[in-house]
């Protein structure tokens, strides 16, 4: 006789969703525990910026099996290997091929730059010899839609029919963007409620430093960050900013709330992806769907699928930036870790912004994408803002251990700032001096 079935405690039908707001709560670590990582996308291209395929002896599936012959475990689905774990982090592919590398939680910006370097030298190797090159910019500049595969992943198929019957733009946000993002940890509500706040308040001058998607198609499309302006149009219930983190009693309770209403893709049962229609989850905790009932595992899953500009999980993500050369992928953690993981540079960061309405923010959210830098907000220049910004950042950092060697990373952020130039301005010039030629501008924004 067969004993008694163990349920996971993460797969134990929830009760309440006070169980989502603990979840929240029983992320928080002790400050001498708190962690930094890096999650990096790149665009992959053939030397003719022709996309790369998934299939074949040339594709994307061949670069993760001679990755996986280094000493990564592969996960298949299907039987097709869609991504790796082990060596430092994971290595996973996006719906348009872009190949993703999110680093381990590592105590500095220095540390996760090591390891984001190692990662980019490797896949560099193998890429070399399949004709593979990748490129630090937040879109994919040469091809159309339709010349770029989907990745056969049960998950982006069932999102793939849903986002675009929300925005026209959600099939190129999931094939053709591309973006880097740092995930930091907290302590407990309220430091973490101090810190979505800010991180929210000031997304959209990140998002303009960093603007790098200008080429569309193989000619300029008229923005700074096009990838920015494309989430504008992909699906409002789960994406931008969340006005109630700017109210002053902002907790964990009103994150839970906004996420309960959030229409959910699937559910995975056994490995499965099972669409759900577009419920809520506070439908499926009320009335379960098809005789499951929501648990915390689903929880999980439902976060991954909610795109604000700052992400709560049990930890921080923040969003905003588009994929750039190397120097700026490092500096990224760095920036970040200086304005959230220093209280007085999170309150310094704050006051930059803190007089703006909500309409403000939205109106330079959805300035920044073609304005970039030269968009104005609380009276001044955008980059008189991000000058501030890094400043902030940089006394931040020198408070914190081993925050030294991080501030150095901040150069190319300093000097671009205060040079009023983004690196969308490079790829503009680029462009003209190459002619929009695809091959020599792979050649110069190859990482």
């Amino acid at each position: 006789m067969s004993g008694p079935v163990v349920t996971h405690p993460q797969q134990e039908p929830l009760a309440s969703s006070d169980q989502l707001t603990e979840y929240f709560r029983g992320g928080g670590k002790p400050v001498s525990a708190w962690r930094i990582g890096v999650e990096q996308e790149k665009i992959a291209v053939y030397s003719d910026g022709r996309p790369v395929q998934f299939d074949g002896a040339n594709g994307i599936e061949e670069l993760l099996r001679r990755l996986q012959a280094r000493g990564y475990e592969g996960v298949r689905e299907a039987d097709r290997l869609l991504s790796l774990s082990g060596r430092g982090g994971t290595v996973t592919v996006e719906p348009g091929g872009q190949v993703e590398h999110s680093g381990p939680a590592l105590r500095t910006a220095v540390a996760c730059r090591d390891e984001l370097a190692r990662h980019v030298r490797e896949v560099k190797e193998i890429g070399m010899g399949l004709g593979i090159h990748f490129l630090g910019v937040g879109l994919n500049s040469f091809a159309g839609l339709k010349e770029i595969p989907w990745l056969p992943k049960a998950r982006y198929r069932i999102m793939r029919e849903y986002l675009p019957t929300k925005g026209r733009l959600a099939h190129n946000m999931m094939k053709c963007t591309a973006t880097v993002q740092a995930n930091l940890d907290y302590d407990d509500e309220p430091t973490a409620t101090e810190k979505i706040r800010m991180a929210f308040g000031v997304t959209s001058i990140v998002t303009a430093l960093y603007a790098a998607s200008p080429i569309s198609e193989g000619r300029p499309n008229g923005y700074s960050s096009f990838r920015a302006a494309i989430w504008l149009e992909t699906d409002n219930d789960r994406c931008g900013l969340l006005p109630f983190v700017f109210e002053p009693d902002f907790g964990f309770r009103h994150y839970v709330e906004w996420a309960l209403d959030v229409p959910m893709f699937f559910i995975v049962r056994q490995g499965v992806y099972r669409p759900v229609q577009g419920i809520t989850f506070r439908r499926f905790m009320r009335e379960g769907w098809n005789g499951e009932r929501a648990t915390l595992d689903d929880w999980e899953i439902h976060l991954s699928t909610v795109f604000p500009e700052v992400r709560l999980k049990t930890h921080l993500e923040v969003r905003g930036a588009d994929a750039v050369p190397l120097p700026m992928a490092y500096a990224l953690p760095a920036l970040w870790r200086g304005l959230l993981d220093d209280r007085q540079a999170c309150q310094a960061a704050w006051e930059l912004v803190e007089t703006a309405t909500m309409d403000e923010r939205e109106a330079l959210r959805r300035a920044v994408p073609r304005e970039g830098m030269n968009a104005r907000f609380v009276g001044r220049p955008l980059h008189e803002l991000a000058v501030e910004l890094c400043r902030i950042a940089a006394d931040g950092l020198s408070h914190l251990p081993d925050g030294a060697a991080d501030a150095a990373l901040l150069g190319p952020l300093h000097e671009r700032a205060a040079a009023n130039r983004c690196p969308a301005d490079d790829m503009l010039e680029d462009f003209r001096t190459h002619r929009g030629d695809p091959t020599k501008l792979v050649a110069a924004w190859e990482l």
